[in-house]
């Protein structure tokens, strides 16, 4: 909590944490040895977000897990719904050796793995174009990373290279730096980008 406290008093930390949460069902975390459960996560999130209310929030989560039902899924469907995190990704549990969950049985079938996936990321898609779509009209300090065809790709704060959402300027009409910081308002958005305008 008191990195919290740093990243909101001090302006050259960006307001973004990645916490790999894994699942959110209090059995299959024990499972997991994660070390918490269904509240605690949650009341964690709950305090992250009450420290630095604009800070977004990042997680990955394994759907397929030795012993996951169907009502667990939804579970943890229903949390993804109810959190509302800025940033998600899902991956469909595989065994690795040496871990204890290899001693358990892979129970769940790659189809149903791959089914769920997609029934989270779907999920998240809607989650974050609702987010996004708050987000035009409003001006962001972003980094140009790159010029990509007709395009300079730039992000925010909010955003981590190579995985999150990219604040797209229209390279016909606006010239801006690649390397630099620009002030550019946000004109429209998709689910997982932002179109935008220096100012």
């Amino acid at each position: 909590m008191d990195v919290l406290d740093l990243i909101q008093k001090e302006p050259k930390i960006c307001h973004y944490l990645d916490i790999p949460l894994q699942h959110i069902n209090s059995q299959l975390l024990a499972s997991m040895r994660r070390g918490t459960n269904y509240e605690k996560t949650t009341n964690l999130i709950a305090k992250f977000r009450a420290a630095v209310p604009k800070m977004a929030i990042r997680t990955t989560l394994i759907v397929g897990y030795p012993g996951e039902t169907a009502d667990i899924f939804q579970e943890l469907k229903s949390w993804v719904a109810q959190m509302r995190f800025d940033r998600l990704g899902v991956f469909a549990y595989s065994h690795e050796e040496q871990t204890h969950a290899a001693t358990l049985a892979d129970d769940v079938p790659e189809s149903v793995k791959q089914a769920r996936v997609s029934e989270i990321m779907d999920l998240q898609a809607q989650i974050s174009y609702e987010l996004n779509q708050e987000k035009v009209g409003k001006t962001f300090r972003c980094l140009i990373d790159r010029k990509d065809g007709s395009y300079f790709i730039g992000r925010t704060e909010f955003d981590s290279p190579d995985v999150d959402n990219e604040v797209l300027i229209d390279a016909a009409q606006f010239d801006v730096k690649v390397g630099a910081f620009a002030q550019v308002k946000i004109l429209s958005a998709t689910e997982f980008d932002l179109y935008g305008a220096p100012v």
